[in-house]
């Protein structure tokens, strides 16, 4: 388990680069457009969006290298357009270049949503997968807490402080990338791509599976069923649908509206602009903290009994938000109710959600499995994430939020009808049971 769990976690550090780039952009934003003289449209819509277009395409196309390449050379290539993004944004003379070199980094965010949890829950014995590849969460959600810390201690230190903001990245992305050169193939990928059974065992027993010819056997039996498989064959209809809907219901949650616009929400609350920002720090340390409790249940308690106590969280927490703007109660009301939003949110879909998809595809299709459930995620992301203050600007906050609360309502009976409960099962048996 020591060195399965050592794997894991190093190559979870590429949740914590994808958060650590979503996040720190944040310190750029004034400077640059300051700098460039963009309009803001423009300066919305290409410098700053870049990347989250990188991830989306990157979340669709990314299962392409990680079964024709192999997980491990999927990963590296992860940390070299890491590595190129932090430089090459952080010296950018021109929004042009920015945008680009923005862009790489979010393709790396986009694929690692794909490789990380199918490399981990590949590797990681079945009575702990679960909180293996929830690391991959907790790692994001520190990489954005530790891109805040940073912008603010570096911020005012020079005439160029975000190129710095910026460049401090390619630190973590150069440790990444020389310990992933280490790291093992995944043995499910060495078994159905590569055709090589004895090096997949020898991966596992160097891993200290005890029983590898057993598990080599039941991947190369799972194989020999599914060898001419295609994710829309009509034989994975229900993890299709299972994979979509939790992915869809995620972001249908509010929750990067959430993120993205917390001060300007707590300020139309009634907080004063000071206030705002220091409620969306306590967000953040929320969702570290919850999430942490997530990782540590989802083994014992279950995805979804994890999925239950998020949904019910989520309802109350926004149906509360919704009518505290609607009776302009508003003030720490709606701050208590966003952190109680939060908490569910990392409890529940936030440790659950790449767990899950990595979880209920068979090793032939699971990473063009993961790419549909991730892109969903990112299209709806990105969706929301430019909409949502057109919304705001037509709707009173009240009516954005008891649409949110709906949603979830609509993610309760989803867990109850529809979702499986994956805990304890090997990716073999889950692969045989949801086939239809």
């Amino acid at each position: 388990m020591g060195k399965i769990a050592f794997w894991s976690i190093t190559v979870a550090v590429a949740g914590f680069l994808f958060g650590f780039d979503t996040a720190v952009i944040s310190g750029a934003d004034k400077p640059i457009q300051s700098l460039w003289q963009t309009s803001p449209l423009f300066h919305g819509m290409f410098v700053m969006s870049s990347a989250l277009w990188g991830t989306v395409l990157g979340a669709l196309g990314g299962n392409y290298p990680c079964d024709k390449f192999g997980r491990k050379p999927t990963l590296v290539l992860i940390g070299i357009l890491y590595l190129v993004s932090a430089i090459g944004s952080a010296l950018a003379q021109d929004p042009y270049t920015f945008a680009i070199l923005r862009f790489i980094g979010g393709l790396g965010v986009g694929i690692s949503s794909i490789v990380v949890p199918a490399y981990i829950s590949e590797i990681a014995p079945a009575k702990h997968r679960g909180r293996l590849v929830a690391i991959y969460q907790f790692q994001i959600v520190f990489g954005i807490l530790i891109a805040f810390l940073s912008n603010y201690l570096i911020a005012g230190t020079s005439s160029f402080d975000w190129r710095i903001m910026l460049g401090v990245e390619a630190v973590p992305a150069l440790i990444y990338l020389l310990f992933i050169l280490k790291a093992p193939e995944s043995p499910r990928w060495l078994v159905l791509h590569g055709n090589k059974a004895e090096k997949a065992k020898e991966v596992l027993r160097d891993l200290g599976e005890e029983d590898a010819e057993a598990i080599v056997a039941a991947v190369q039996a799972d194989a020999s069923q599914h060898k001419t498989d295609k994710l829309f064959s009509g034989t994975f209809k229900l993890p299709i649908t299972l994979a979509f809907l939790l992915a869809a219901f995620n972001q249908l949650s509010g929750i990067n509206f959430i993120i993205y616009y917390a001060p300007r929400v707590f300020e139309l609350a009634g907080l004063d602009a000071s206030s705002s920002l220091l409620s969306s720090a306590g967000i953040g340390v929320i969702n570290l903290v919850f999430t942490m409790i997530g990782i540590y249940l989802i083994d014992k308690a279950g995805r979804k009994t994890l999925m239950y106590l998020g949904s019910v969280g989520y309802i109350i927490s926004l149906a509360v938000v919704a009518w505290a703007f609607n009776t302009n109660q508003g003030g720490m009301i709606v701050v208590f109710f966003v952190f109680m939003f939060i908490a569910s949110h990392a409890i529940g879909q936030g440790a659950v959600i790449w767990v899950f998809i990595a979880e209920i595809f068979p090793n032939s299709v699971r990473s063009k499995g993961q790419s549909l459930g991730s892109g969903t995620h990112w299209v709806f992301a990105a969706l929301i994430t430019l909409l949502m203050p057109f919304f705001l600007e037509q709707y009173m906050p009240g009516t954005v939020f008891t649409f949110f609360a709906f949603m979830m309502i609509l993610q309760l009976l989803f867990v109850f009808f529809l979702m499986p409960e994956t805990k304890g099962k090997t990716l073999e048996q889950l692969a045989t049971k949801y086939e239809q």
